[in-house]
């Protein structure tokens, strides 16, 4: 088993005053995904602010990644303006700085950026200009640019939000081939689908912690139903209102929250 690249203990997040997120209780190993789910306003995007040093945090433990450059982020929107003349490799190039500083990339920093883009699959399109790109290619492009630092704990923020389903392959599998090179990753989704597919523990959270164990034993119907209660959700691509979980469950072919998950584990 490898080591956690993060270790969380009865901490709590926020911006002074009262805590948005509390009593949480996690860690990430390398090579190990973990999806962090929750409602819009459960507190994700403030616990990944916290892991990033841009929110305050109280804990009794406290471990992230802390030299430049070990930790990646994906955020949910790009801030690079698609009309800007810029080729994806120049902004893959862009993830080099946290490493570099002041210092002028070389051939090695190169042959990283090169690396990253054939990681994410986008290998043919490295001079394109980055807005002549497709959304799901622009989203993995971003996704390289994170991997050019050498990252060793990556954070995706609803990395899968927008794309095709050729794109949301083809970024499932970067996601695995990075968890077999032993990068830790922390991914916010709604989509349980995709939680299940990729990542092998899973942080439930509404405003406080409600479970953290291994992802069949997290995503089960009463426990999903506690965190996202007059809340929606999606399953299998569709969003549902809360109260047609249940139903969704029973009558769904692929439906993520099956019957046997409800016996799987009690709430914590």
């Amino acid at each position: 088993m490898s080591a956690p690249v993060v270790e969380i203990a009865d901490a709590s997040f926020g911006y002074g005053g009262a805590p948005v997120l509390s009593g949480v209780s996690f860690e990430v190993r390398a090579g190990e995904a973990v999806a962090l789910i929750g409602p819009n306003g459960a507190g994700k995007s403030t616990l990944l602010a916290g892991l990033l040093g841009l929110a305050q945090h109280e804990a009794r433990v406290f471990r992230v990644p802390s030299a430049r450059g070990e930790i990646g982020t994906l955020p949910q929107s790009s801030e690079i303006d698609p009309a800007f003349p810029v080729t994806l490799e120049q902004v893959v190039a862009m993830g080099r700085t946290p490493r570099l500083g002041l210092k002028w990339p070389g051939r090695a920093d190169k042959r990283i950026v090169a690396d990253a883009i054939e990681a994410v699959g986008l290998a043919e399109h490295r001079g394109a200009r980055f807005g002549d790109l497709s959304g799901g290619q622009r989203q993995r492009g971003l996704l390289a640019r994170a991997l050019a630092g050498e990252p060793r704990l990556l954070l995706l923020d609803e990395p899968f939000n927008g794309l095709d389903h050729g794109s949301r392959d083809a970024l499932l599998e970067t996601v695995r081939r990075l968890k077999g090179q032993g990068v830790a990753l922390l991914i916010t989704t709604h989509d349980l689908d995709l939680a299940r597919a990729v990542c092998d523990r899973t942080l439930l959270v509404n405003g406080r912690q409600i479970a953290f164990d291994e992802t069949g034993c997290v995503l089960t119907l009463e426990r999903v139903e506690a965190a996202f209660a007059s809340h929606v959700i999606e399953i299998d691509g569709h969003t549902l209102a809360t109260t047609e979980h249940h139903e969704a469950a029973h009558h769904h072919h692929h439906h993520v929250l099956r019957d046997d998950d409800a016996a799987a584990a009690p709430p914590r």
